[in-house]
């Protein structure tokens, strides 16, 4: 088995990407647990955000339309309210699929950019240095061929 000793130096380089791999998700399951944490309550505070005119007001409209659309439907918000604010609340959510979408974007990047570039770089660094290794190697001893 020529594989099992010539080329111990790409089980290393398994070992070392594999266990690089390790703290490169860490950080990334972070980085995407704090940045959606922070989006959704974003989201949320969009969404319980309401505009009322003075007539709205004057009818109490704030007390039925409190929280989320679905929320403020379920308490009874005129429907002319929920219309008007329509509009700020799908642009809210555009706004949110736009940051998740560009989160995973980024996310992507840095996984290329911290693990790939770095793992394709030790297997490229790993390839020259066995070839030079082999390329300087002395040739086997020629055994002298008995005469008869």
């Amino acid at each position: 088995m020529a594989w099992k000793h010539k080329n111990r130096w790409f089980r290393r380089w398994l070992v070392v990407i594999v266990f690089w791999l390790v703290p490169v998700m860490i950080i990334a399951v972070r980085e995407a647990q704090d940045e959606m944490a922070y989006n959704h309550a974003d989201l949320q505070r969009a969404l319980a955000n309401w505009t009322f005119t003075d007539a709205e007001r004057a009818a109490g409209a704030p007390l039925h339309c409190q929280g989320t659309p679905e929320r403020a439907r379920a308490l009874g918000c005129p429907a002319a309210v929920l219309a008007e604010n329509a509009a700020a609340h799908q642009a809210a959510l555009d706004e949110y699929a736009t940051r998740r979408a560009t989160l995973v974007s980024y996310l992507w990047h840095a996984f290329v950019g911290y693990w790939i570039v770095p793992a394709a770089t030790l297997l490229a660094i790993g390839i020259v240095l066995g070839a030079v290794r082999r390329a300087l190697r002395r040739p086997p001893a020629a055994k002298p061929v008995p005469e008869h």
